[in-house]
């Protein structure tokens, strides 16, 4: 069920003090606006400046003057993410901007361990079907979480249940401003296109989306929660680094389920479905000793080490 914000922000309870990441956009502000008057003197925000486009510097200036007005200590942080071969440009400024946020909020507040973030339901459905329209997994079906832990922090997206109108609803009758990014507008983009016709299309044929959509993506997490418990499990069986011999010992199925489990919790790598069923050959043909493996599988290679599977980055 759709929450309001007012919702939203009563059900949130960080570890105090904590950090807003502020954009300087609609979410972000509103976050920002309101966390800082439920815990006043609690919260501190961190701005990454991308570079990317000319308004960025008046985004900045924007975060400044909010700060300065909400008497909220600010943190800038600027970084050029370029992309690897094969890797979307937005994905490398996603990694780029957490990575900024990490440092950010340990170099200026080690006593801070939470960090909010300001995606709402809308955010929630347009990941979800971007991950449909790429044919993923339940690692993609599942979205976005609320909760996660990641680089010694503690991340919290406690809009997610939150329209996104209802976030600019009340910025206008708390008469606060924002600025609007102007590449949100460039529909060259798919998680753009979405928003300006499949969202609109679908408020008007199935009015309650947002909350069966997220209903789906819960389920697929709680089902992948499950599959990481018996990926674990057959990990520690098979050894780390897998032994060839105990991985054919496996179905066909659970091989996916280890073989992805190790490449992304020890090598922090994720494999294409083309190259993870190359691989699956490969180890099915691992017959003789003299048997050779070399495949690419991510930004690295998967090769044959003895009666193991190694991965060189």
């Amino acid at each position: 069920m759709a929450q309001t914000f007012e919702q939203a922000l009563a059900d949130f309870s960080p570890g105090l003090p904590f950090a807003v990441a502020l954009s300087g956009g609609a979410d972000s502000t509103a976050l920002l606006v309101a966390c800082a008057r439920r815990w006043p003197g609690q919260v501190r925000a961190v701005h990454i400046h991308h570079g990317l486009q000319a308004a960025a510097d008046g985004f900045e200036a924007h975060c400044r003057a909010l700060c300065l007005a909400l008497g909220v200590p600010l943190a800038v942080r600027r970084v050029q993410a370029g992309h690897a071969p094969g890797q979307s440009p937005e994905d490398a400024a996603r990694q780029a901007r957490y990575a900024a946020l990490a440092e950010a909020v340990q170099s200026e507040w080690p006593e801070v361990r939470d960090v909010a973030l300001a995606q709402h339901a809308d955010d929630q459905v347009e990941t979800l079907l971007i991950a449909l329209s790429r044919g993923a997994g339940l690692p993609g079906l599942a979205s976005m979480p609320m909760y996660w832990q990641r680089q010694g922090l503690n991340w919290h997206r406690p809009c997610l249940a939150v329209p996104g109108a209802a976030l600019r609803e009340w910025l206008h009758s708390q008469g606060q401003r924002w600025v609007d990014d102007p590449s949100n507008a460039d529909e060259k983009f798919t998680r753009n296109r979405i928003r300006a016709r499949v969202l609109p299309a679908l408020a008007e044929a199935l009015p309650a989306f947002r909350e069966t959509f997220a209903r789906s993506a819960a389920h697929a997490a709680q089902a992948q929660e499950v599959l990481n418990e018996v990926a674990a499990q057959d990990l520690a069986q098979v050894c780390v680094p897998p032994r060839i011999l105990a991985l054919q010992q496996l179905s066909r199925a659970r091989q996916v389920l280890v073989l992805r489990h190790w490449l992304k919790q020890h090598h922090a790598t994720t494999p294409s479905t083309a190259q993870l069923h190359e691989l699956l050959d490969q180890v099915a043909a691992c017959t003789t000793r003299g048997h050779r493996l070399h495949l690419k599988v991510g930004q690295g290679f998967v090769v044959r080490a003895g009666a193991c599977l190694s991965y060189l980055a």
